[in-house]
Protein backbone atom coordinates (compact mmCIF):
# COMPACT_ATOMS: atom_id res chain seq x y z
CA UNK A 1 0.00 0.00 0.00
CA UNK A 2 1.68 3.52 -1.53
CA UNK A 3 0.59 6.76 0.54
CA UNK A 4 -1.14 9.37 -2.28
CA UNK A 5 -1.71 12.86 -1.56
CA UNK A 6 -4.03 14.84 -4.29
CA UNK A 7 -4.76 18.25 -4.94
CA UNK A 8 -7.20 19.47 -8.08
CA UNK A 9 -6.99 23.33 -8.73
CA UNK A 10 -9.08 25.35 -5.97
CA UNK A 11 -12.02 26.67 -7.98
CA UNK A 12 -12.68 30.44 -8.11
CA UNK A 13 -15.16 31.78 -4.96
CA UNK A 14 -17.10 33.80 -7.68
CA UNK A 15 -19.80 31.69 -9.23
CA UNK A 16 -20.91 28.37 -10.21
CA UNK A 17 -18.19 26.46 -12.46
CA UNK A 18 -18.73 25.46 -15.98
CA UNK A 19 -18.06 21.95 -17.42
CA UNK A 20 -14.73 22.78 -18.59
CA UNK A 21 -13.35 23.60 -15.27
CA UNK A 22 -15.06 20.19 -13.88
CA UNK A 23 -13.16 18.22 -16.11
CA UNK A 24 -9.82 20.24 -16.26
CA UNK A 25 -9.22 19.26 -12.95
CA UNK A 26 -11.49 18.14 -9.94
CA UNK A 27 -13.14 15.23 -11.84
CA UNK A 28 -9.93 13.82 -13.19
CA UNK A 29 -8.54 13.97 -9.84
CA UNK A 30 -11.53 12.43 -8.28
CA UNK A 31 -11.07 9.68 -10.59
CA UNK A 32 -7.69 8.92 -9.58
CA UNK A 33 -8.73 9.24 -5.99
CA UNK A 34 -11.14 6.53 -6.37
CA UNK A 35 -8.84 4.39 -8.52
CA UNK A 36 -6.42 4.62 -5.52
CA UNK A 37 -8.73 4.04 -2.95
CA UNK A 38 -10.15 0.83 -4.90
CA UNK A 39 -6.75 -0.26 -5.18
CA UNK A 40 -6.14 -0.66 -1.49
CA UNK A 41 -4.17 2.69 -0.66
CA UNK A 42 -4.15 5.07 1.70
CA UNK A 43 -5.44 8.54 -0.18
CA UNK A 44 -5.71 12.12 0.66
CA UNK A 45 -7.58 14.20 -1.66
CA UNK A 46 -7.42 17.80 -1.10
CA UNK A 47 -9.84 20.97 -2.30
CA UNK A 48 -10.84 24.35 -1.59
CA UNK A 49 -12.71 27.33 -2.77
CA UNK A 50 -10.24 29.78 -3.95
CA UNK A 51 -11.74 33.14 -1.95
CA UNK A 52 -9.70 36.09 -2.00
CA UNK A 53 -9.23 38.79 -4.94
CA UNK A 54 -11.23 41.16 -6.76
CA UNK A 55 -12.97 38.82 -8.18
CA UNK A 56 -14.52 38.03 -4.58
CA UNK A 57 -14.54 41.88 -3.81
CA UNK A 58 -16.55 42.37 -7.32
CA UNK A 59 -18.90 39.18 -7.21
CA UNK A 60 -19.93 40.15 -3.84
CA UNK A 61 -20.68 43.61 -4.78
CA UNK A 62 -22.98 42.68 -7.55
CA UNK A 63 -24.88 40.07 -5.31
CA UNK A 64 -25.26 43.36 -2.41
CA UNK A 65 -23.45 41.40 0.26
CA UNK A 66 -20.52 41.83 2.82
CA UNK A 67 -17.56 39.47 1.01
CA UNK A 68 -17.13 37.59 3.84
CA UNK A 69 -20.95 36.52 3.58
CA UNK A 70 -20.99 36.08 0.02
CA UNK A 71 -17.41 33.90 -0.09
CA UNK A 72 -19.73 31.78 2.93
CA UNK A 73 -22.80 31.19 0.88
CA UNK A 74 -21.07 30.44 -2.11
CA UNK A 75 -18.48 27.74 -0.77
CA UNK A 76 -21.47 25.91 0.22
CA UNK A 77 -23.47 26.02 -2.85
CA UNK A 78 -20.02 24.65 -4.94
CA UNK A 79 -19.70 22.24 -1.83
CA UNK A 80 -23.37 20.88 -2.75
CA UNK A 81 -22.94 20.75 -6.52
CA UNK A 82 -19.50 18.67 -5.36
CA UNK A 83 -21.34 16.52 -3.64
CA UNK A 84 -23.89 16.14 -6.45
CA UNK A 85 -21.04 14.99 -9.12
CA UNK A 86 -19.45 12.60 -6.36
CA UNK A 87 -16.26 14.15 -6.18
CA UNK A 88 -14.64 11.98 -3.04
CA UNK A 89 -13.24 15.14 -1.39
CA UNK A 90 -11.39 14.03 1.99
CA UNK A 91 -11.63 17.44 3.10
CA UNK A 92 -13.08 20.71 0.80
CA UNK A 93 -11.25 23.85 2.55
CA UNK A 94 -11.65 27.44 2.24
CA UNK A 95 -8.75 29.35 1.48
CA UNK A 96 -10.29 32.38 3.46
CA UNK A 97 -9.50 30.20 6.94
CA UNK A 98 -7.33 31.21 9.69
CA UNK A 99 -4.91 28.05 9.24
CA UNK A 100 -4.18 29.18 5.67
CA UNK A 101 -4.04 33.55 7.00
CA UNK A 102 -1.52 31.64 9.68
CA UNK A 103 0.76 29.50 7.10
CA UNK A 104 0.42 32.57 3.84
CA UNK A 105 2.02 34.99 6.60
CA UNK A 106 4.74 32.24 7.76
CA UNK A 107 5.77 31.90 4.80
CA UNK A 108 6.03 35.19 3.95
CA UNK A 109 8.26 35.36 7.08
CA UNK A 110 10.60 33.14 6.11
CA UNK A 111 10.61 33.82 2.79
CA UNK A 112 11.58 37.39 3.73
CA UNK A 113 14.55 35.73 6.43
CA UNK A 114 16.14 34.10 3.08
CA UNK A 115 16.23 37.21 1.07
CA UNK A 116 13.48 36.42 -1.03
CA UNK A 117 11.17 39.37 -0.53
CA UNK A 118 12.16 42.65 -1.86
CA UNK A 119 10.06 46.31 -1.57
CA UNK A 120 9.34 47.57 -4.92
CA UNK A 121 7.66 51.18 -5.10
CA UNK A 122 6.12 51.07 -9.11
CA UNK A 123 3.07 52.71 -10.90
CA UNK A 124 -0.11 50.94 -11.00
CA UNK A 125 -3.49 51.61 -12.87
CA UNK A 126 -5.75 53.44 -11.36
CA UNK A 127 -9.02 54.15 -12.61
CA UNK A 128 -10.46 57.35 -12.12
CA UNK A 129 -14.08 56.27 -13.27
CA UNK A 130 -13.79 53.46 -10.85
CA UNK A 131 -12.18 55.12 -7.98
CA UNK A 132 -9.55 52.31 -7.28
CA UNK A 133 -6.47 50.68 -8.24
CA UNK A 134 -7.21 48.11 -10.49
CA UNK A 135 -5.90 44.23 -10.31
CA UNK A 136 -3.80 42.80 -13.39
CA UNK A 137 -7.36 40.53 -13.51
CA UNK A 138 -9.48 43.18 -14.03
CA UNK A 139 -7.31 45.41 -17.14
CA UNK A 140 -7.71 43.85 -20.39
CA UNK A 141 -6.72 44.49 -23.43
CA UNK A 142 -4.95 43.23 -26.70
CA UNK A 143 -1.93 40.45 -26.14
CA UNK A 144 1.29 42.17 -27.68
CA UNK A 145 2.82 38.69 -28.13
CA UNK A 146 -0.43 36.86 -29.88
CA UNK A 147 -3.04 39.75 -30.25
CA UNK A 148 -5.67 38.17 -28.90
CA UNK A 149 -7.87 41.26 -27.87
CA UNK A 150 -9.58 39.69 -23.92
CA UNK A 151 -5.70 39.18 -22.65
CA UNK A 152 -5.81 40.28 -18.66
CA UNK A 153 -3.09 42.17 -17.26
CA UNK A 154 -1.97 38.99 -15.78
CA UNK A 155 -1.43 36.46 -18.06
CA UNK A 156 -2.57 35.74 -22.19
CA UNK A 157 -5.58 33.06 -21.85
CA UNK A 158 -4.44 32.38 -25.64
CA UNK A 159 -0.78 32.15 -25.68
CA UNK A 160 -0.28 31.55 -21.37
CA UNK A 161 2.50 34.32 -22.19
CA UNK A 162 3.19 36.06 -18.47
CA UNK A 163 2.06 39.96 -18.36
CA UNK A 164 1.84 43.11 -16.56
CA UNK A 165 -1.22 45.86 -17.43
CA UNK A 166 1.24 48.18 -18.87
CA UNK A 167 2.27 45.38 -21.62
CA UNK A 168 -1.59 45.51 -22.97
CA UNK A 169 -2.31 47.34 -26.05
CA UNK A 170 -5.71 49.53 -25.27
CA UNK A 171 -6.31 48.56 -21.61
CA UNK A 172 -9.44 49.15 -20.03
CA UNK A 173 -11.40 48.52 -16.87
CA UNK A 174 -13.29 45.28 -17.52
CA UNK A 175 -15.37 46.37 -13.86
CA UNK A 176 -16.75 49.59 -15.66
CA UNK A 177 -15.27 49.52 -19.21
CA UNK A 178 -13.52 52.72 -18.57
CA UNK A 179 -10.48 53.41 -20.75
CA UNK A 180 -9.71 56.47 -18.47
CA UNK A 181 -6.58 54.52 -16.54
CA UNK A 182 -3.61 55.82 -15.62
CA UNK A 183 -0.38 54.88 -13.44
CA UNK A 184 -0.20 55.96 -10.10
CA UNK A 185 2.95 55.40 -7.72
CA UNK A 186 2.52 52.70 -4.91
CA UNK A 187 4.76 50.05 -2.36
CA UNK A 188 4.23 46.34 -3.13
CA UNK A 189 6.19 43.23 -1.77
CA UNK A 190 7.66 41.09 -4.75
CA UNK A 191 9.18 37.66 -4.53
CA UNK A 192 12.35 36.92 -5.90
CA UNK A 193 11.55 34.29 -8.06
CA UNK A 194 14.75 34.96 -11.04
CA UNK A 195 17.32 34.39 -8.10
CA UNK A 196 15.51 30.64 -7.36
CA UNK A 197 15.85 30.08 -11.29
CA UNK A 198 18.54 27.77 -11.33
CA UNK A 199 16.94 25.58 -8.35
CA UNK A 200 13.56 25.76 -10.03
CA UNK A 201 15.44 24.32 -13.72
CA UNK A 202 17.20 21.81 -11.32
CA UNK A 203 14.27 20.36 -9.32
CA UNK A 204 11.94 20.62 -12.93
CA UNK A 205 14.47 18.67 -15.04
CA UNK A 206 14.28 15.64 -11.94
CA UNK A 207 10.71 15.28 -12.84
CA UNK A 208 11.15 13.45 -15.98
CA UNK A 209 7.67 11.61 -16.00
CA UNK A 210 5.44 15.04 -16.58
CA UNK A 211 3.46 15.22 -19.01
CA UNK A 212 4.55 17.44 -22.36
CA UNK A 213 2.13 20.15 -21.58
CA UNK A 214 3.48 20.87 -17.82
CA UNK A 215 7.38 20.56 -19.01
CA UNK A 216 6.74 22.89 -22.12
CA UNK A 217 4.76 25.42 -20.18
CA UNK A 218 7.18 25.58 -17.22
CA UNK A 219 10.38 25.85 -19.58
CA UNK A 220 8.80 28.24 -21.96
CA UNK A 221 8.38 30.72 -18.51
CA UNK A 222 11.83 29.81 -17.27
CA UNK A 223 13.60 30.95 -20.58
CA UNK A 224 11.59 32.62 -22.60
CA UNK A 225 12.54 36.39 -23.04
CA UNK A 226 14.10 37.70 -20.33
CA UNK A 227 13.28 34.43 -18.18
CA UNK A 228 11.76 34.39 -14.45
CA UNK A 229 10.73 37.23 -13.70
CA UNK A 230 10.66 38.43 -9.75
CA UNK A 231 6.56 38.58 -9.15
CA UNK A 232 4.71 40.82 -6.64
CA UNK A 233 2.72 39.18 -4.08
CA UNK A 234 0.73 41.94 -2.25
CA UNK A 235 -1.89 43.89 -3.27
CA UNK A 236 -4.10 47.11 -2.64
CA UNK A 237 -7.40 45.34 -1.34
CA UNK A 238 -9.88 45.39 1.04
CA UNK A 239 -10.35 41.72 1.08
CA UNK A 240 -7.41 38.58 1.33
CA UNK A 241 -4.55 37.52 3.81
CA UNK A 242 -3.26 40.57 5.55
CA UNK A 243 0.66 40.95 4.96
CA UNK A 244 2.61 40.56 7.69
CA UNK A 245 6.05 39.31 8.98
CA UNK A 246 4.12 36.09 10.40
CA UNK A 247 2.26 37.32 13.58
CA UNK A 248 4.33 40.97 13.42
CA UNK A 249 3.38 44.30 11.19
CA UNK A 250 4.98 44.72 7.88
CA UNK A 251 5.99 48.37 8.06
CA UNK A 252 5.33 49.89 5.00
CA UNK A 253 2.50 47.43 4.15
CA UNK A 254 -0.23 48.42 6.33
CA UNK A 255 -3.65 48.12 4.67
CA UNK A 256 -2.12 45.70 1.69
CA UNK A 257 -2.96 42.29 1.33
CA UNK A 258 -1.37 39.20 -0.14
CA UNK A 259 -1.54 38.39 -3.70
CA UNK A 260 -4.76 35.83 -4.24
CA UNK A 261 -2.19 33.93 -6.71
CA UNK A 262 0.31 33.94 -3.49
CA UNK A 263 -1.88 32.63 -0.88
CA UNK A 264 -4.22 30.45 -2.94
CA UNK A 265 -2.08 27.32 -3.23
CA UNK A 266 -0.49 27.66 0.14
CA UNK A 267 -4.27 26.73 0.74
CA UNK A 268 -3.56 22.68 -0.35
CA UNK A 269 -1.02 22.60 2.90
CA UNK A 270 -3.18 24.58 5.25
CA UNK A 271 -6.47 22.56 3.95
CA UNK A 272 -4.88 19.51 5.45
CA UNK A 273 -4.31 21.05 8.65
CA UNK A 274 -8.35 22.28 7.99
CA UNK A 275 -9.02 18.18 7.46
CA UNK A 276 -7.50 17.97 11.51
CA UNK A 277 -9.55 20.57 12.60
CA UNK A 278 -12.77 19.27 10.98
CA UNK A 279 -12.14 16.08 12.71
CA UNK A 280 -11.78 13.79 9.82
CA UNK A 281 -7.79 13.42 10.44
CA UNK A 282 -5.17 12.84 12.69
CA UNK A 283 -1.72 14.02 11.30
CA UNK A 284 -1.64 16.71 8.15
CA UNK A 285 2.02 17.04 9.41
CA UNK A 286 2.64 13.41 8.26
CA UNK A 287 1.09 14.47 4.40
CA UNK A 288 3.12 17.86 4.06
CA UNK A 289 6.04 18.12 6.26
CA UNK A 290 9.38 15.40 4.94
CA UNK A 291 10.46 15.68 8.29
CA UNK A 292 6.98 14.18 10.16
CA UNK A 293 6.65 11.27 7.58
CA UNK A 294 6.09 12.53 4.24
CA UNK A 295 9.13 11.50 2.48
CA UNK A 296 7.08 8.45 1.30
CA UNK A 297 4.03 10.33 0.24
CA UNK A 298 3.80 10.66 -3.82
CA UNK A 299 1.97 14.33 -4.13
CA UNK A 300 0.09 14.28 -7.82
CA UNK A 301 -1.60 17.76 -8.47
CA UNK A 302 -4.30 17.96 -11.33
CA UNK A 303 -4.69 21.17 -13.07
CA UNK A 304 -5.79 23.11 -16.30
CA UNK A 305 -3.08 24.25 -18.56
CA UNK A 306 -3.52 27.85 -17.41
CA UNK A 307 -2.47 27.24 -13.82
CA UNK A 308 0.59 25.19 -14.72
CA UNK A 309 2.81 28.24 -14.74
CA UNK A 310 1.66 29.18 -10.53
CA UNK A 311 2.22 25.61 -9.74
CA UNK A 312 5.75 24.53 -11.76
CA UNK A 313 7.04 28.05 -10.77
CA UNK A 314 5.67 30.19 -8.34
CA UNK A 315 4.40 27.77 -5.75
CA UNK A 316 7.77 25.70 -5.70
CA UNK A 317 9.57 29.10 -5.48
CA UNK A 318 8.08 29.54 -2.46
CA UNK A 319 8.22 26.05 -0.96
CA UNK A 320 11.55 25.25 -2.03
CA UNK A 321 12.74 29.04 -0.84
CA UNK A 322 11.85 29.31 2.46
CA UNK A 323 14.52 26.26 3.35
CA UNK A 324 11.51 24.45 5.44
CA UNK A 325 11.12 20.50 4.49
CA UNK A 326 7.77 20.89 2.86
CA UNK A 327 6.59 18.31 0.24
CA UNK A 328 7.01 18.91 -3.15
CA UNK A 329 4.70 17.72 -5.93
CA UNK A 330 5.83 14.83 -7.71
CA UNK A 331 3.48 14.88 -10.61
CA UNK A 332 1.42 17.53 -12.07
CA UNK A 333 -1.15 16.54 -14.46
CA UNK A 334 -2.11 19.04 -16.76
CA UNK A 335 -5.12 19.48 -19.30
CA UNK A 336 -5.90 21.46 -22.32
CA UNK A 337 -9.28 23.33 -22.64
CA UNK A 338 -12.66 22.04 -23.39
CA UNK A 339 -14.34 23.91 -25.82
CA UNK A 340 -18.13 24.37 -26.36
CA UNK A 341 -19.69 24.15 -29.23
CA UNK A 342 -17.72 25.95 -31.27
CA UNK A 343 -16.40 28.35 -28.71
CA UNK A 344 -15.20 28.50 -24.90
CA UNK A 345 -16.21 27.63 -22.10
CA UNK A 346 -15.80 31.15 -19.71
CA UNK A 347 -17.38 31.32 -16.19
CA UNK A 348 -16.43 35.46 -16.47
CA UNK A 349 -18.62 35.46 -20.24
CA UNK A 350 -21.18 33.02 -19.01
CA UNK A 351 -20.59 30.72 -21.83
CA UNK A 352 -21.50 27.07 -21.81
CA UNK A 353 -22.95 24.51 -19.65
CA UNK A 354 -22.38 24.85 -15.80
CA UNK A 355 -22.25 22.21 -13.28
CA UNK A 356 -25.50 23.06 -11.76
CA UNK A 357 -27.73 22.83 -14.69
CA UNK A 358 -25.88 19.79 -15.76
CA UNK A 359 -27.17 18.20 -12.43
CA UNK A 360 -30.76 19.16 -13.45
CA UNK A 361 -30.64 17.50 -16.85
CA UNK A 362 -28.96 13.97 -15.94
CA UNK A 363 -27.44 12.57 -12.96
CA UNK A 364 -23.69 13.04 -12.39
CA UNK A 365 -22.56 9.61 -14.01
CA UNK A 366 -23.69 10.41 -17.54
CA UNK A 367 -21.43 13.82 -17.26
CA UNK A 368 -18.83 12.13 -15.45
CA UNK A 369 -18.31 10.04 -18.34
CA UNK A 370 -18.38 10.96 -21.31
CA UNK A 371 -16.03 14.03 -20.24
CA UNK A 372 -13.77 11.68 -18.35
CA UNK A 373 -13.83 9.55 -21.43
CA UNK A 374 -13.30 13.17 -23.94
CA UNK A 375 -10.63 15.13 -21.46
CA UNK A 376 -7.88 16.99 -22.82
CA UNK A 377 -5.59 15.58 -22.28
CA UNK A 378 -2.63 15.50 -25.46
CA UNK A 379 -5.27 18.87 -27.27
CA UNK A 380 -7.99 20.76 -26.65
CA UNK A 381 -11.32 18.82 -27.15
CA UNK A 382 -14.53 19.87 -27.49
CA UNK A 383 -18.18 19.52 -26.31
CA UNK A 384 -21.03 19.29 -28.97
CA UNK A 385 -24.63 18.19 -27.40
CA UNK A 386 -24.05 15.25 -30.42
CA UNK A 387 -21.20 13.62 -28.94
CA UNK A 388 -23.11 13.44 -25.62
CA UNK A 389 -25.70 11.97 -26.67
CA UNK A 390 -23.68 9.38 -28.71
CA UNK A 391 -21.74 8.55 -25.75
CA UNK A 392 -24.11 8.10 -23.37
CA UNK A 393 -26.47 6.13 -25.58
CA UNK A 394 -23.74 4.07 -27.23
CA UNK A 395 -21.75 3.36 -24.11
CA UNK A 396 -23.35 3.57 -21.21
CA UNK A 397 -27.08 2.34 -22.00
CA UNK A 398 -26.10 0.09 -25.15
CA UNK A 399 -22.94 -1.81 -23.88
CA UNK A 400 -22.91 -1.50 -19.73
CA UNK A 401 -26.89 -1.07 -19.01
CA UNK A 402 -28.01 -3.34 -21.56
CA UNK A 403 -25.59 -6.27 -20.72
CA UNK A 404 -27.39 -6.15 -17.04
CA UNK A 405 -30.28 -5.69 -18.58
CA UNK A 406 -29.98 -9.08 -20.46
CA UNK A 407 -28.24 -11.16 -18.37
CA UNK A 408 -30.47 -10.06 -15.06
CA UNK A 409 -34.10 -10.76 -16.61
CA UNK A 410 -33.15 -13.66 -18.75
CA UNK A 411 -32.18 -15.18 -15.34
CA UNK A 412 -35.11 -13.79 -14.04
CA UNK A 413 -37.69 -14.94 -16.66
CA UNK A 414 -35.72 -18.65 -17.12
CA UNK A 415 -33.83 -19.38 -13.31
CA UNK A 416 -34.67 -17.70 -10.62
CA UNK A 417 -33.78 -14.56 -8.76
CA UNK A 418 -30.82 -16.00 -7.77
CA UNK A 419 -27.77 -16.89 -9.41
CA UNK A 420 -28.03 -20.64 -11.26
CA UNK A 421 -25.99 -23.73 -10.83
CA UNK A 422 -24.52 -26.39 -12.96
CA UNK A 423 -22.78 -26.93 -16.72
CA UNK A 424 -19.26 -26.50 -16.84
CA UNK A 425 -16.76 -24.05 -18.49
CA UNK A 426 -15.79 -24.51 -21.67
CA UNK A 427 -12.98 -22.83 -24.62
CA UNK A 428 -15.61 -19.86 -24.76
CA UNK A 429 -15.54 -19.32 -20.87
CA UNK A 430 -11.43 -19.76 -20.70
CA UNK A 431 -11.15 -17.50 -23.69
CA UNK A 432 -13.31 -14.35 -22.03
CA UNK A 433 -11.77 -15.26 -19.13
CA UNK A 434 -8.06 -14.69 -20.33
CA UNK A 435 -9.04 -11.92 -22.36
CA UNK A 436 -10.65 -10.18 -19.61
CA UNK A 437 -7.63 -10.26 -17.17
CA UNK A 438 -5.68 -8.73 -20.21
CA UNK A 439 -8.47 -5.68 -20.65
CA UNK A 440 -8.52 -5.36 -16.76
CA UNK A 441 -4.77 -5.34 -16.94
CA UNK A 442 -4.60 -2.52 -19.64
CA UNK A 443 -7.06 -0.82 -17.69
CA UNK A 444 -4.95 -0.60 -14.77
CA UNK A 445 -1.96 0.69 -16.20
CA UNK A 446 -3.33 3.32 -18.08
CA UNK A 447 -5.14 4.37 -14.27
CA UNK A 448 -1.45 3.96 -13.19
CA UNK A 449 0.02 6.48 -15.56
CA UNK A 450 -3.35 9.24 -15.36
CA UNK A 451 -3.43 8.28 -19.13
CA UNK A 452 -7.18 9.17 -18.94
CA UNK A 453 -8.89 8.45 -22.22
CA UNK A 454 -7.20 5.37 -23.13
CA UNK A 455 -8.49 3.71 -19.46
CA UNK A 456 -12.00 5.04 -20.55
CA UNK A 457 -11.22 2.98 -23.56
CA UNK A 458 -9.82 -0.15 -21.88
CA UNK A 459 -12.84 -0.24 -19.46
CA UNK A 460 -15.20 -0.01 -22.30
CA UNK A 461 -13.69 -2.60 -24.27
CA UNK A 462 -14.12 -4.74 -20.87
CA UNK A 463 -17.63 -4.13 -21.03
CA UNK A 464 -17.48 -4.98 -24.85
CA UNK A 465 -16.38 -8.15 -23.90
CA UNK A 466 -18.87 -9.30 -22.16
CA UNK A 467 -21.47 -8.73 -24.62
CA UNK A 468 -19.73 -9.89 -27.42
CA UNK A 469 -19.53 -13.54 -24.89
CA UNK A 470 -23.48 -13.41 -24.85
CA UNK A 471 -23.83 -12.99 -28.49
CA UNK A 472 -21.13 -15.78 -29.22
CA UNK A 473 -22.53 -18.39 -26.83
CA UNK A 474 -26.24 -17.39 -26.94
CA UNK A 475 -27.82 -19.02 -23.61
CA UNK A 476 -31.33 -18.18 -24.68
CA UNK A 477 -30.44 -20.46 -27.62
CA UNK A 478 -28.50 -22.57 -25.40
CA UNK A 479 -31.35 -22.91 -22.86
CA UNK A 480 -33.38 -24.64 -25.21
CA UNK A 481 -31.28 -27.76 -25.86
CA UNK A 482 -28.88 -27.83 -22.62
CA UNK A 483 -30.23 -25.72 -19.56
CA UNK A 484 -27.45 -26.45 -17.27
CA UNK A 485 -24.92 -25.33 -19.95
CA UNK A 486 -27.25 -22.05 -20.25
CA UNK A 487 -27.18 -21.73 -16.47
CA UNK A 488 -23.33 -21.72 -15.92
CA UNK A 489 -23.12 -19.16 -18.81
CA UNK A 490 -25.73 -16.80 -16.93
CA UNK A 491 -23.81 -17.64 -13.56
CA UNK A 492 -20.59 -16.56 -15.46
CA UNK A 493 -22.30 -13.32 -16.88
CA UNK A 494 -23.97 -12.63 -13.10
CA UNK A 495 -20.42 -12.17 -11.81
CA UNK A 496 -19.28 -10.34 -14.79
CA UNK A 497 -22.06 -7.60 -14.06
CA UNK A 498 -20.17 -7.70 -9.95
CA UNK A 499 -16.61 -7.20 -11.62
CA UNK A 500 -17.67 -3.90 -13.78
CA UNK A 501 -19.49 -2.28 -11.10
CA UNK A 502 -16.25 -2.59 -9.19
CA UNK A 503 -13.67 -1.44 -12.11
CA UNK A 504 -16.74 0.98 -13.40
CA UNK A 505 -17.18 2.83 -9.82
CA UNK A 506 -14.37 5.28 -10.33
CA UNK A 507 -16.03 6.68 -13.33
CA UNK A 508 -19.89 6.44 -12.84
CA UNK A 509 -20.10 5.31 -8.76
CA UNK A 510 -23.78 5.96 -8.72
CA UNK A 511 -24.48 3.44 -11.61
CA UNK A 512 -22.05 0.66 -9.49
CA UNK A 513 -23.43 1.35 -6.12
CA UNK A 514 -27.02 0.52 -7.76
CA UNK A 515 -25.22 -3.04 -10.05
CA UNK A 516 -23.70 -3.78 -6.63
CA UNK A 517 -26.77 -3.41 -4.46
CA UNK A 518 -28.37 -5.32 -6.77
CA UNK A 519 -26.25 -8.50 -6.93
CA UNK A 520 -27.08 -8.40 -3.48
CA UNK A 521 -23.36 -8.51 -2.29
CA UNK A 522 -21.17 -5.18 -1.09
CA UNK A 523 -18.46 -7.17 -1.50
CA UNK A 524 -16.24 -4.71 -4.11
CA UNK A 525 -12.73 -6.37 -3.96
CA UNK A 526 -10.58 -5.59 -6.95
CA UNK A 527 -10.46 -8.18 -9.70
CA UNK A 528 -6.72 -8.90 -8.92
CA UNK A 529 -7.76 -12.30 -9.35
CA UNK A 530 -10.14 -12.13 -12.38
CA UNK A 531 -10.88 -16.24 -12.23
CA UNK A 532 -11.70 -15.96 -8.86
CA UNK A 533 -13.37 -12.73 -9.10
CA UNK A 534 -15.84 -14.23 -11.84
CA UNK A 535 -16.59 -16.89 -9.65
CA UNK A 536 -17.40 -15.09 -6.13
CA UNK A 537 -20.88 -14.87 -6.31
CA UNK A 538 -21.81 -18.95 -5.79
CA UNK A 539 -25.05 -20.72 -7.57
CA UNK A 540 -27.70 -19.99 -5.06
CA UNK A 541 -26.52 -16.41 -4.31
CA UNK A 542 -29.80 -14.16 -4.68
CA UNK A 543 -29.85 -11.00 -7.04
CA UNK A 544 -32.11 -8.42 -8.10
CA UNK A 545 -33.14 -6.76 -11.00
CA UNK A 546 -31.61 -3.37 -11.41
CA UNK A 547 -33.64 -0.41 -12.97
CA UNK A 548 -32.72 0.64 -15.93
CA UNK A 549 -28.59 1.83 -15.41
CA UNK A 550 -28.60 4.43 -17.90
CA UNK A 551 -31.46 5.27 -20.27
CA UNK A 552 -30.87 6.82 -23.55
CA UNK A 553 -31.05 10.49 -24.98
CA UNK A 554 -33.74 11.02 -27.22
CA UNK A 555 -32.98 13.61 -30.27
CA UNK A 556 -35.63 15.86 -29.25
CA UNK A 557 -33.86 16.61 -25.45
CA UNK A 558 -30.62 16.54 -27.78
CA UNK A 559 -32.04 19.38 -29.58
CA UNK A 560 -34.55 20.91 -26.64
CA UNK A 561 -30.80 20.96 -24.32
CA UNK A 562 -28.78 22.45 -27.60
CA UNK A 563 -31.18 25.19 -27.96
CA UNK A 564 -31.82 25.96 -23.84
CA UNK A 565 -27.55 26.14 -23.60
CA UNK A 566 -26.97 27.85 -26.47
CA UNK A 567 -24.25 29.33 -24.83
CA UNK A 568 -24.83 32.13 -21.86
CA UNK A 569 -26.01 31.61 -18.86
CA UNK A 570 -28.72 34.35 -17.49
Amino acid sequence: MARHLITSAIPYINGIKHLGNLVGSQLPADLYARYLRARGHEVLYLCATDEHGTPAELAATKAGKPVADYCAEMHEVQSKIAEGFRLSFDHFGRSSSEANKTLTQHFAKVLDEQGLIHEVSETQMYSKTDGRYLPDRYIEGTCPNCGFDSARGDQCDNCTKQLDPVDLINPHSTISGSTDLEMRETKHLYLAQSQMKDQIEEWIDTRVDWPVLTTSIAKKWLNDGDGLQDRGITRDLDWGVPVQKGDAPWPGMEGKVFYVWFDAPIEYIACGQEWVDAGKGTDWERWWRTDKGADDVRYTQFMGKDNVPFHTLSFPVTILGSGEPWKLVDYIKSFNYLNYDGGQFSTSRGRGVFMDQALEILPADYWRWWLLSHVPETSDAEFTWESFQSGVNKDLADVLGNFASRVTKFCRSKFSEAVPEGGTPGAAEATLIADMTAKIREYEHHMEAIEIRKAAAALRGAWVLGNEYLQEVAPWTTFKTDPEQAAMQIRLALNLIRLYSVISAPFIPDACADLLKAMQTDDDSWPTDVPAALELLPAGHAFTVPDVTFRKITDDERADWQQRFAGTRG
